[in-house]
C-alpha cells in the first residue's frame, strides 16, 4: 500500500486510488501518517482535529474516527490493521507501506549531493524525478493544526528549494533559453523569492537579453521594497553590475 501526500492525500492499492470524504477523519489520517511509526498522543490528534475548541465529548469522537480509519484502511488478506493503541495514543505502523513524501526527500537529498560533485545531469534527473511525485499542494490544504502546519511548510520549502537546484542544473547545463518561460511563470508565483530573480537574470542574459534581465532586476527590486522594504540581496545585486558590465565570467560564478 502507498501512502500520496503531495497532494490530495490519497491511498493507493495497486492501481486503485481512494480517499477519504470525512474532513475530520482525513486530518486524522493525515496527522498519523506525519508521524508515521511515532505515538501520537490523543491530546495532539484532538488539537489537530478540531484546534482549541474542543466538543465537550473529544475523546468518545476521536475513537469513534479511529474505528472509522481503522475500517477504511483494512485490506482483505493482511491480519491485522496498521493503527495501534499505544499509550498514551495511538500510532501508524508503515509496515512494508510507502509515503510518496519520504521518496520525494530522499531523491531531493540525492540530487542535492550529485550537484555538489558537479554531477548536474544526474541530479537533474533526480529532482525531476521527485518533483514529479507531486500533484497539488501539501495534503491539498487540508487541516490547521500544529503538526500538519509544521509538516506543510517544511515539505513546500523543500519543494521550492528542489525547483531552485533544478533549474541551476539546467543553466549549468546550457538549457537557458528553454528556462526563460518557466522561471517568469516561477516569479510571478514566488514574487519574493530572490533564487528565481537571478535564474531568470542569467538565462535571459546568456540568451543575448540583456536590457530584459535588467528590467527583471528592476522589478525584482521594486517588488522587495514595497513587500517589504529591503534592498535584494548582495548576490542579486552583483548579478545586476555584472550584466551591466557584461562580465560573462562573473556570470558564470553566480550559477550556483
Amino acid at each position: 500500500m502507498k501512502y500520496e501526500l503531495l497532494g490530495t492525500l490519497r491511498v493507493v492499492d495497486d492501481d486503485r486510488r481512494s480517499s477519504i470524504s470525512a474532513p475530520k477523519i482525513e486530518v486524522l489520517l493525515a496527522t498519523l501518517l506525519v508521524r508515521a511509526d511515532h505515538v501520537v498522543t490523543t491530546d495532539q490528534l484532538m488539537g489537530e482535529i478540531w484546534g482549541e475548541r474542543l466538543p465537550r465529548r473529544a475523546t468518545a469522537g476521536l475513537h469513534v474516527y479511529v474505528s472509522e480509519l481503522r475500517k477504511f484502511l483494512h485490506r482483505p488478506g493482511r491480519a491485522d490493521g496498521p493503527i495501534e493503541t499505544r499509550s498514551p495514543g495511538y500510532v501508524l505502523r508503515r509496515g512494508s507501506d510507502s509515503l510518496d513524501y519520504q521518496a520525494f526527500l530522499e531523491l531531493t537529498d540525492l540530487g542535492r549531493a550529485r550537484m555538489r560533485e558537479g554531477r548536474h545531469a544526474e541530479a537533474a534527473e533526480l529532482f525531476d524525478a521527485g518533483l514529479a511525485l507531486w500533484h497539488g499542494p501539501v495534503l491539498g490544504d487540508i487541516g490547521t493544526g500544529p503538526i500538519l502546519r509544521s509538516f506543510v511548510t517544511r515539505l513546500s520549502e523543500v519543494r521550492m528549494e528542489c525547483t531552485e537546484m533544478l533549474v541551476d542544473c539546467r543553466l549549468q547545463l546550457g538549457h537557458h533559453r528553454e528556462l526563460i518561460g518557466t522561471l517568469f511563470t516561477l516569479t510571478t508565483e514566488n514574487p519574493l523569492r530572490e533564487a528565481f530573480y537571478r535564474q531568470l537574470m542569467l538565462a535571459l542574459c546568456r540568451s543575448e537579453r540583456r536590457a530584459d534581465a535588467l528590467k527583471v532586476y528592476q522589478w525584482a527590486r521594486t517588488t522587495l521594497i514595497d513587500e517589504l522594504g529591503l534592498e535584494p540581496c548582495a548576490q542579486l545585486q552583483d548579478l545586476h553590475r555584472a550584466v551591466l558590465q557584461a562580465d560573462e565570467r562573473v556570470l558564470e560564478l553566480c550559477v550556483a
